[in-house]
């Protein structure tokens, strides 16, 4: 039986829009895109020095790979004040306004929460690091790929948003993986969704009599 291409053309469409948009075809970070992404935060009067080599050599390693960024976070029972927020307000208040900063740069760069969760207990193995017994909250977020990372890290706006997760958090730790099975890929899922649709809408439209 063949495939009718008036289903199947706009499900592939679908799907082939979705991939595009969620991945990063542009491959690995060219020396022109890390020297624009640099040259902005070396020229802030509160650049840090190893910060910005560590971002440098974040950008000269990138495969071009999508990552996730894993995080614990303990809030801070009592943060100071910070310009821009209102006096007296709660950690949970000051992350509020980052992350007001940092979803809509996220979604509209194809890159989203993965996991977010409160920490239920104390962690259960910790080997060589001092103070990592509690934590309030752990997640994990999905990044299109570094480009897309420094697109929203680099931006004016950041700097002061930051302060807001600062003055919200008494530690934290953030690193960056790249997966080597991930078996929650929405291109997979979205996949075989649009495959099972396909076969449903086969199955359910009658076909016009040959002529």
């Amino acid at each position: 039986m063949r495939p009718r291409p008036g289903i199947l053309l706009p499900i592939a469409l679908l799907y082939a829009l979705f991939v595009g948009w969620y991945t990063d075809f542009g491959g690995p970070l060219s020396e022109e895109e890390i020297s624009a992404f640099l040259d902005p935060i070396r020229a802030r009067e509160d650049h840090q020095p190893e910060f910005i080599a560590k971002l440098e050599r974040f950008m000269r390693e990138d495969s071009g790979r999508q990552f996730f960024m894993l995080n614990a976070v303990d809030y801070n029972d009592n943060p100071p004040d910070v310009e821009g927020a209102q006096p007296g307000e709660t950690a949970q208040q000051l992350m509020g306004r980052y992350m007001a900063y940092m979803f809509p740069n996220l979604l509209r760069r194809a890159s989203h929460p993965v996991i977010l969760g409160t920490a239920v207990f104390p962690a259960m193995d910790v080997v060589g690091i001092d103070n990592a017994d509690n934590w309030d909250m752990g997640g994990m977020m999905r990044y299109r790929s570094r480009r897309t990372f420094m697109e929203i890290v680099a931006r004016p706006e950041m700097r002061d948003s930051h302060a807001f997760k600062v003055a919200a958090l008494t530690k934290t730790i953030a690193y960056p993986v790249e997966t080597q099975l991930n078996l929650g890929d929405p291109r997979g899922l979205l996949g075989l969704l649009l495959l099972a649709l396909y076969g449903l809408l086969e199955a359910f439209i009658p076909r016009k009599p040959a002529g």
